[in-house]
């Protein structure tokens, strides 16, 4: 069956990210376009037709993770169950901070920052600072639920967030693995929901 003209362009889109992850991950933000169309199996013209430079290639790759990460959040079952959000919610963070190399695009951001400003900007808002947003939102809706008190809605995303990646960001960002297992993500998970739920109950 042939592929309709919104799958093609979402099959492209995902293989230019996947690309981009690989290529910028290994070679550095100042890898080329063509490096990443190659690895792509697109042409650059493709590339710059999807994302016009490479903060929008960027911000595009932290949206995708911020999307996976957030999901939960934004469905009735999770609105109704907070706990199994929250838990869904840290594990995701918590495989993407521990995972050395797919976490190397956001090292690489913060070393080129001085140079690289508007990549570095991209990075931050369309991934630390959206998925504060989407958290922050969730508390709000269920404050108003009456399922959660949650006064200041954005410091209680931080505060979650926080709690659930502790040192690892940092340690990540510094090349230096921890050896999260997914027993260990699950429990660290599981410990911070319930702690936050807590502190935070009606």
């Amino acid at each position: 069956m042939a592929r309709l003209a919104g799958q093609i362009d979402l099959s492209k889109n995902e293989a230019i990210l996947d690309a981009a992850l690989f290529v910028l991950g290994e070679r550095g933000l100042n890898a080329s376009m063509d490096e990443i169309a190659r690895r792509a199996g697109v042409s650059k013209q493709t590339v710059y037709n999807h994302y016009g430079s490479k903060a929008e290639l960027v911000r595009a790759i932290a949206e995708r993770r911020v999307h996976e990460m957030t999901a939960p959040l934004e469905t009735p079952e999770g609105l109704e169950n907070p706990a199994e959000a929250l838990r869904n919610f840290a594990r995701v963070l918590l495989r993407s901070v521990s995972n050395t190399s797919t976490y190397n695009i956001y090292r690489l951001a913060v070393v080129n920052a001085p140079t690289m400003p508007d990549v570095a900007a991209a990075m931050f808002e369309a991934g630390p600072r959206a998925s504060r947003r989407k958290l922050a939102d969730f508390f709000a809706k269920e404050t108003r639920a009456g399922r959660l008190a949650c006064p200041v809605p954005m410091e209680a995303a931080e505060f979650f967030a926080g709690m659930v990646i502790g040192t690892l960001q940092t340690a990540t960002l510094l090349g230096v693995d921890l050896g999260y297992d997914e027993a260990r993500i699950e429990r660290i998970a599981g410990e911070a929901t319930a702690r936050f739920l807590k502190a935070y109950a009606r």
